[in-house]
């Protein structure tokens, strides 16, 4: 066929020798990630509700699962001076046990922070500290890493300096706070998950309900990662203290540092009940975080850490900066934030800390500033400053949740572990989520189905593209002019061939089949992403950036490219727009009708643009015939789409174009 085999080839050739080709390097969790300015409150509203969507959805909680019993249990009371710490449990999911130490205040501690009987809840999510809350700096520095901690003045007490996070949640109860320390999964009692990273493993791979795991082709596409798991831990946990008789709900704060700094950031994004937020040593424009529980699908295209921390804004935010990747923080995100928290009339809600002759930490100089913060916005009343007073270290046989940890608790009964829980949870999660699909479909344009499609595709942003045809060679023939050019839109140009007719009718057919001339119509044939470029394919990447690495690591999950790069199928669709927008915007051409046409995976392609562009289109001809993104087998498939069966898969995008 004319078109694609004589003159396209030809001009691919030219295209891919421009400066700029079809194959960009990805963009990577290592790579500089600005604050994205809005110039005023309305913007910012609409800004905040962006972030937040999409943060949500890059969780696998858009919408959020259905919230079954929590089956909370409370038991072994451990008292200290002016605290007293509980072991907890709860199922976040049917058969998904939350882990965690809950510290309330007793004695002269009961009588602070009371508004109406009520006090302040904090949750304490703990980042990468070896066992998270049963953390003991002795197992891994000894007695001497001790020692030199309350050298450095990082710290004042051993008790703290052997476990900082326990000191956090000891101080807050002591101020009158509730303090929730709950672990990460894989870490000190989340022993469901035989470690704390996942990465891909065949036997995860299966395709039905209960045969895969994390990091498979089929979990990917229901969004479904431990990132997002231990984001629905924290908003279990949040309703664990919420349901607590003495909570004050308007005042629920989290603070947590490295990975519990994440988790920070991600709940306070998500779940408008926090009040005020202290993520320490992660909000940066450097790199955003490196393990599997930091990063997801879609998480950080258009925004990075400190847009996520800024999602809480106008309410207090807090953060502390090292000697680590946040040490420009003051010249680097803190004054986009300030200038932020300024516009929209609340200078005094936001605050950092920049205590960089420390290395990675939330030791005792940067707790101190977080009690000042809660100590002003949850209206504590206490003196300042707020110093943490010693405390008897508290370790496994006193925070531990199951039998074989010191405790009297057996797991309960059905309690799964290993593959067979992680691929049960999926079936729980999958299950759920197609209860909530077959009941959105029934009115697909006014459901979560369409922020879901409209997010992924990333509609606000290229629904008003403008494109333009450079062209390259040209033929007449037999009353035709045969064309090869460049379409520039809203990505990388890309290289297209038109036959348009001398007596031309007005109309224009974008055709994804490579259709020969159709009447008296012009046909447009662009070569989308990919199409002719071996290199222009979702291109793995690893958080290290190394290829030589064992295929299991999880350095290899997907997450680390599809959460900061768009796929394949998306800038194909992105291109198609292009397209679109070329044939309207085209000077020289009164353009009376634009039809559309293709089959097969390009189908779904094209009624992703339909639902972009709207009447843009006039005529869609998009015959999917029985493709189905499920047929993703690997996740670097060139159809792979993060989250397309979780969206309703091809009947999603059929019943949204529809509309």
């Amino acid at each position: 066929m004319r078109i694609l085999s004589i003159l396209l080839p030809t001009f691919l050739l030219a295209v891919q020798a421009t400066a700029e080709t079809r194959f960009t390097e990805p963009v990577t969790l290592h790579d500089y990630h600005p604050f994205r300015e809005v110039d005023s409150k309305e913007s910012w509203d609409a800004r905040r509700e962006a972030i937040r969507t999409r943060a949500q959805l890059a969780c696998g909680l858009l919408p959020f699962p259905e919230k079954t019993p929590l089956k909370a249990k409370r038991f072994g009371v451990v008292k200290g001076e002016g605290f007293q710490v509980e072991r907890v449990y709860f199922e976040s999911f049917p058969g998904h046990y939350v882990t965690g130490s809950l510290f309330t205040p007793t004695g002269e501690s009961a009588k602070l922070g009371l508004m109406d009987g009520k006090r302040p809840a904090i949750l304490c999510p703990h980042g990468h500290w070896s066992d998270g809350r049963l953390f003991d700096l002795i197992d891994k520095s000894g007695e001497k890493g001790v020692k030199q901690q309350i050298a450095m003045g990082a710290e004042r007490f051993e008790a703290a300096a052997r476990n900082p996070i326990v000191a956090r949640c000891v101080q807050l109860a002591r101020m009158g706070c509730l303090a929730f320390a709950y672990d990460m999964i894989g870490e000190a009692d989340s022993v469901q998950f035989a470690e704390h990273r996942r990465g891909p493993r065949p036997e995860m791979n299966g395709s039905k309900k209960g045969e895969w795991g994390f990091v498979s082709p089929q979990a990917t596409l229901y969004l479904q990662t431990n990132f997002g798991l231990q984001s629905w831990n924290s908003v279990r946990a949040l309703d664990f203290l919420t349901e607590l008789n003495d909570v004050d709900s308007n005042r629920l704060g989290v603070t947590g540092a490295s990975g519990g700094g994440t988790q920070t950031m991600i709940i306070a994004a998500i779940d408008e009940r926090i009040d005020a937020a202290f993520p320490c040593v992660m909000p940066s424009t450097a790199m955003q975080g490196g393990c599997t529980c930091e990063n997801t699908h879609y998480l950080r295209i258009g925004q990075g850490n400190m847009d996520l921390a800024a999602a809480v804004a106008p309410k207090p935010l807090g953060m502390t900066a090292a000697d680590d990747w946040t040490i420009e923080l003051e010249t680097k995100g803190y004054p986009d934030l300030v200038a932020l928290y300024k516009m929209l009339n609340a200078p005094g809600n936001y605050e950092a800390h920049f205590d960089i002759h420390f290395k990675h930490n939330y030791n005792h100089v940067s707790r101190t500033h977080m009690y000042s913060f809660v100590n002003r916005h949850f209206k504590l009343g206490l003196d300042e400053p707020v110093l943490e007073r010693g405390f008897t270290h508290l370790g496994r046989k006193e925070l531990a949740i199951w039998t074989d940890g010191g405790a009297e608790e057996p797991r309960p009964e059905g309690y799964l572990s290993g593959d067979d829980h992680e691929k049960s949870l999926n079936q729980v999660w999958a299950a759920d989520s197609g209860r909530q699909l077959a009941e959105a479909m029934k009115k697909a344009k006014d459901s979560w189905i369409r922020t879901g499609w409209e997010t992924i595709l990333r509609a606000d942003e290229v629904r008003e593209t403008e494109a333009s045809f450079e062209l390259g060679e040209k033929d007449v023939e037999g009353g035709m002019i045969w064309m090869t050019g460049i379409i520039a839109g809203n990505r990388s140009p890309f290289p297209a061939s038109i036959v348009y007719p001398k007596d031309w009718n007005g109309e224009v057919v974008i055709s994804l089949k490579g259709n020969e001339p159709q009447g008296n119509a012009t046909v447009i044939v662009p070569s989308l992403y990919g199409q002719n470029d071996e290199q222009a394919r979702n291109a793995p990447t690893t958080y290290s950036g190394k290829k030589e690495i064992e295929a299991t690591s999880w350095q290899h999950s997907p997450v680390y490219f599809y959460g900061y790069n768009d796929s394949v199928f998306v800038r194909r669709v992105h291109d198609l727009v292009s397209t679109i927008a070329m044939v309207r915007q085209h000077p020289d051409w009164d353009t009376k009708k634009v039809i559309v046409e293709a089959e097969g995976s390009l189908a779904a392609v094209a009624l992703a643009a339909k639902l972009i562009v709207g009447n843009q289109i006039d005529e869609l001809k998009a015959s999917p015939g029985d493709f189905s993104f499920s047929s993703a087998d690997s996740n670097w498939d060139d159809n792979m789409v993060p989250g397309a069966l979780k969206y309703g898969d091809v009947k999603g995008l059929e019943a949204l174009a529809a509309e």
